[in-house]
């Protein structure tokens, strides 16, 4: 049996670490030739999450800022040390609400977890030829199953894995449950409203690549820009791996 405490405590790092995998966001990047990326991240909590995260802040005794529902400052200062990242500035913007930037050293180092690669990147440019005859050329896929996810989740917040545990979330687990089982037990823990808000939320991303997309998959193309849109029970759930890819 799960504590009022550890539950409310869950509730906490388990929404923001959904925050920090761009719950309801969005995202606008750009990925430079050789695989550095700058992105632009705008993010907010549904109405009744946020009356959630207050009503057990209260319970609990919140030792962080009493006017913030999420902290930019501090989410920006845990993931300055993930692998891959470059720099992270992020603000807030209301109470509930960040948005900022953060700038990727290298696509492919970004979240990696020794040989396990979230993101894959490779660049095909041949730099040896004339310069004003260079055509950019590369691929980029974005990979997320049970086996890999809980290695990526533990990068961004170790401590709320372990409450994502308690709850049994696929994401942290790595077992398998279904979407449906999965609301279910927010329903029963939190209400229907909130495990509705997790059941509409989407990831929305764009990034402009190096060159001219030549094909894509899980998303859509225009030009030299890539527009994807993640559900986020997908994510949270993984009963079915996500693969997103793009070439230029």
């Amino acid at each position: 049996m799960v504590s009022k405490k550890k539950l409310a405590l869950f509730t906490v790092n388990f929404l923001t670490l959904v925050l920090l995998l761009a719950c309801s966001a969005r995202i606008d990047g750009t990925l430079k030739q050789g695989g550095a990326a700058d992105l632009i991240l705008k993010t907010s909590l549904e109405p009744r999450m946020t009356s959630l995260i207050k009503s057990f802040q209260s319970m609990m005794g919140s030792s962080g800022s009493a006017d913030l529902i999420l902290d930019g400052q501090a989410i920006g200062k845990s993931m300055a040390s993930a692998p891959g990242i470059a720099s992270v500035s992020l603000k807030n913007t209301a109470p509930s609400a960040i948005e900022g930037t953060v700038g990727v050293s290298k696509a492919g180092d970004f979240l990696a977890v020794g040989e396990k690669k979230f993101v894959t990147y490779t660049d095909n440019t041949d730099t040896s030829a004339n310069s004003a005859n260079v055509k950019p050329s590369g691929r980029l896929v974005i990979a997320l199953d049970l086996q890999t996810a809980p290695d990526v989740l533990a990068l961004l917040s170790p401590d709320a894995v372990d409450y994502l545990n308690a709850l049994m979330a696929p994401a942290a687990t790595g077992e398998s449950i279904s979407r449906r089982e999965y609301l279910n037990l927010v329903t029963t823990l939190y209400g229907k409203p909130i495990a509705d808000e997790i059941q509409n939320a989407k990831i929305r991303a764009s990034l402009n690549l190096p060159g001219p997309i030549a094909f894509i998959h899980g998303g859509t193309a225009v030009g030299s820009r890539a527009d994807f849109e993640v559900p986020l029970l997908d994510l949270l759930v993984l009963d079915t791996p996500l693969f997103y890819e793009v070439s230029w």
